[in-house]
C-alpha cells in the first residue's frame, strides 16, 4: 500500500518516496525503482521497449509488464535480426498466443519495425546512436519536475516520431515515443522528491552517449 503525498509523490511500505504511478504493486514498483529512467544503450533493449510501448497503446503499462516475458518468448527476445525473418506462420503463432496482446496490427508492426531497425542500424551505426540524437538540451527541460510538469509528448518526441515514421516504422507516435524516451533515460522524468531521481541523474551523467 502506498500513501499519497504532495506533488505526485507516494510513500511506499518501505518508507521511500517515489513517483505515484507504480502504486503498491511489487512488479510495477520494482520496474520504477530499477529500470524506468535509467539510460539504455543496448539495441535489443531499445528495440524491445519501442515494441512494447506500441503494444501498450490503449492499455496500461502494468498489463504489458506482466506479459513481458511472454512477449520476449514470442518475439525471439526482441532481436531484430531474428524477427526480420518472421513470416505469416509466425504472425499466426503470435495471434494464437494468449500470453501476449493479440492485436494483428501491432504484431505485424513488430515484424516491420525489426526490418526497419536493421536499416536504421546500418544508417546510423546503431539504434542507440540514432535515438539518443533526440535527447533534449538541458535548457529545454522543466525547471522543476513535479506532476504538473508531466506532459504526454514533447517537441523532441515528435521529432523522433517523425524521423522513424519517415523511415517506415509504425506504432511510433509522439506520445509513444515520449513514453519510450522517459523509460530508457533519454529524459529523467522521475519527480522531485522521488529517491530514484538523483540515482537516474547520476547514471545519466556517467552515461557515454552512443555515437
Amino acid at each position: 500500500m502506498a500513501v499519497t503525498l504532495a506533488d505526485g509523490l507516494a510513500q511506499g511500505s518501505d518508507g521511500r518516496c517515489r513517483c505515484w504511478w507504480p502504486g503498491g504493486d511489487p512488479l510495477y514498483r520494482a520496474y520504477h525503482d530499477t529500470e524506468w529512467g535509467r539510460p539504455v544503450a543496448d539495441d535489443v533493449r531499445l528495440f524491445e521497449k519501442i515494441c512494447l510501448e506500441g503494444f501498450q497503446s490503449g492499455l496500461s503499462w502494468l498489463t504489458i509488464l506482466r506479459k513481458r516475458e511472454n512477449f520476449r518468448a514470442a518475439f525471439a527476445g526482441f532481436r531484430p535480426a531474428a524477427i526480420a525473418g518472421f513470416g505469416a506462420d509466425d504472425v499466426a503463432r503470435c495471434l494464437a498466443d494468449s500470453g501476449i496482446v493479440r492485436h494483428r496490427g501491432k504484431i505485424e508492426s513488430v515484424v516491420n519495425n525489426a526490418r526497419r531497425a536493421l536499416d536504421l542500424a546500418e544508417e546510423a551505426g546503431s539504434i542507440a546512436a540514432f535515438v539518443w540524437r533526440f535527447e533534449p538540451p538541458p535548457e529545454s527541460r522543466p525547471a522543476r519536475m513535479d506532476r504538473g510538469a508531466i506532459v504526454p509528448q514533447t517537441e523532441h518526441s515528435l521529432a523522433l516520431s517523425k524521423a522513424l515514421r519517415k523511415r517506415g516504422w509504425s506504432f511510433v507516435g509522439p506520445t509513444t515515443m515520449h513514453a519510450f524516451m522517459q523509460a530508457v533515460g533519454i529524459v529523467n522524468d522521475h519527480l522531485e522528491g522521488c529517491f530514484c531521481r538523483a540515482e537516474a541523474e547520476a547514471e545519466r551523467r556517467a552515461f557515454v552517449r552512443p555515437a
